[in-house]
């Protein structure tokens, strides 16, 4: 059982009157009340209204959160990994009991239908599930030494303060991918949610409490204050927790934009940083592939999320000699989309996050039709009692050929199309592009299957077969390559980026020897 059924949850929330909010704030422990002043306004995409207002931290603000967050991690870091996973074990548990209010909070703040909204946290569940593991699992090294007597390790050590900016379109996911790991490998946690979305991190904030709390009765070990610290405000706040020298790490998830300000900042003080952007993902369908198969991996990866995920498939390569059979089916599946309020849970595509993102959708459309595009859909959509929110149908675009649109990333729900004839091709336009996140064929052909995913195959951090570019689980490592940024979270070993690497030799001889033969006696 993965928690509540959605078409419940729907018909449950649809009795609170949509923007009032305060049953499912003070759920997740949060006085609604003091949520109401500030200088930074809340609204929803669902319609536009304002539903919150929060005071934004200035820089000084900032800089005692990042030394209180400095100061929990001198602490934490000398309690034993597993207990560490003890408490993020916890926190797995208050999400499970808080997941329909923090599901519901995602879907009024990010927009997402309830599916999703509910889907998120139970991702963030999964990560706790998966870090809780980890934690008796961070594995160094036994290395050869030529020297007799001698013995060397690698060994893995708690970093430091992890500084996290997390954008709209998951507000929480990617927060708990990243604060499960760094707080079972030792490390505090200093978050700068999206200014469209700081609700929910408030959210988990207090979730995070709850769980501390339980962790200190049942362990009879203190949780130090300030082991998650929640950075509110814009531009100001980022740039100072990016410039921080107290940060060790900071894992930045958004625009290419925004990882061209922040890499060179990091790096000149000499912090890590791992980086999550822009994605333009590409599928391959096949003359062998399974088409109906096909048909619903475009569907939800193209437009589920509003076309707002950064694994959102943009971009569809189709054999010549499958075209006529899968496009006027695919229109006709677009047609039949369920465009509107996303607490409604027959509804399968949202509102976009803003005007402006809307603006560059059309903005993206008008470009492709003067680049020979034939579109089909892309308009604005009428969803009563949300007349400020931005709903669009879906759009295809069928191009010639991969033009200057294609290769650059629009969040929104556009899908371009274009013929291939030689699978060589088709793969060659799929990486020519300055991102490289996410990727998939479609195909029965074991031979183009294994090409795709060869070293000659896609370029992408993410290559898939027979299922789409979007959805994936948190056991993988998640990130990709060029303009997207290289950096890795969630599973495998990404919990590496979040510690120090030490390599220890260790001399149990009454000698010394030097390494390479080199001799360098006295008398």
């Amino acid at each position: 059982m993965h928690g509540p059924d959605p078409a419940a949850f729907s018909a449950i929330f649809r009795s609170i009157p949509p923007m009032k909010i305060d049953t499912v704030l003070q759920a997740l422990g949060l006085d609604a009340k003091s949520l109401k002043k500030g200088d930074l306004a809340i609204h929803t995409p669902i319609s536009g209204a304002e539903i919150a207002r929060l005071a934004s931290d200035d820089s000084k603000a900032a800089a005692k959160k990042i030394a209180r967050a400095q100061a929990a991690y001198l602490a934490w870091r000398e309690v034993p990994a597993p207990r560490r996973g003890e408490l993020v074990r916890l926190l797995g548990e208050e999400l499970r009991r808080h997941k329909a209010d923090l599901g519901a909070l995602v879907s009024i703040e990010a927009g997402k239908i309830t599916t999703e909204g509910l889907g998120e946290v139970q991702e963030m569940i999964d990560i706790c599930d998966f870090a809780v593991g980890l934690s008796r699992q961070l594995y160094g090294l036994t290395i050869a030494s030529e020297r007799p007597g001698h013995r060397m390790a690698e060994t893995w050590h708690p970093l430091g303060v992890v500084g996290v900016i997390t954008a709209f379109n998951f507000p929480v996911a990617v927060w708990s991918w990243n604060s499960a790991l760094a707080l079972v490998c030792g490390n505090a946690v200093v978050w700068k949610p999206s200014e469209k979305t700081p609700l929910t991190s408030l959210a988990c904030g207090q979730i995070l409490k709850k769980a501390a709390q339980r962790f200190t009765r049942e362990t009879d070990t203190a949780v130090p204050d300030g082991l998650l610290e929640i950075l509110i405000g814009g531009r100001e706040v980022g740039e100072t927790l990016v410039d921080d020298p107290r940060v060790a790490l900071v894992s930045a998830t958004g625009s290419t934009r925004m990882g061209r300000e922040v890499a060179p900042r990091v790096a000149k003080r000499f912090g890590r940083s791992l980086l999550e952007l822009g994605g333009n993902n590409a599928m391959i369908v096949c003359p062998t592939a399974d088409l109906k198969l096909a048909e619903r991996a475009i569907l939800f990866s193209a437009v589920g999320t509003a076309g707002q995920r950064c694994t959102t498939l943009r971009r569809l390569f189709v054999h010549a000699d499958v075209y006529g059979k899968l496009m006027p089916r695919l229109k006709k599946l677009y047609g039949l989309v369920t465009i509107g309020d996303p607490l409604d849970a027959r509804t399968l595509v949202g509102p976009l996050i803003d005007a402006a993102s809307f603006g560059n959708m059309q903005a993206a459309l008008k470009q492709a039709r003067e680049e020979g595009g034939k579109v089909t859909g892309g308009e604005r959509v009428a969803v009563r009692g949300k007349a400020g929110g931005y709903y669009v149908k879906p759009a295809l675009v069928e191009l010639p050929k991969q033009s200057a649109v294609m290769k650059h990333e629009t969040f929104a729900p556009i899908l371009y199309v274009v013929k291939y004839k030689d699978l060589g091709d088709a793969i060659r336009l799929q990486n020519d592009v300055p991102q490289g996140l996410s990727s998939c064929i479609f195909t029965r052909d074991v031979r183009e299957a294994e090409l795709f995913t060869s070293d000659v195959g896609s370029d992408c951090g993410i290559a898939n077969v027979n299922i789409g570019p979007s959805g994936a689980e948190i056991g993988g490592a998640f990130g990709g390559e060029k303009e997207t940024g290289g950096g890795r979270e969630s599973g495998s070993d990404a919990w590496k980026a979040y510690m120090r690497r030490a390599t220890n030799t260790i001399n149990y001889s009454n000698h010394l020897p030097l390494a390479q033969g080199v001799k360098f006696d006295i008398g």
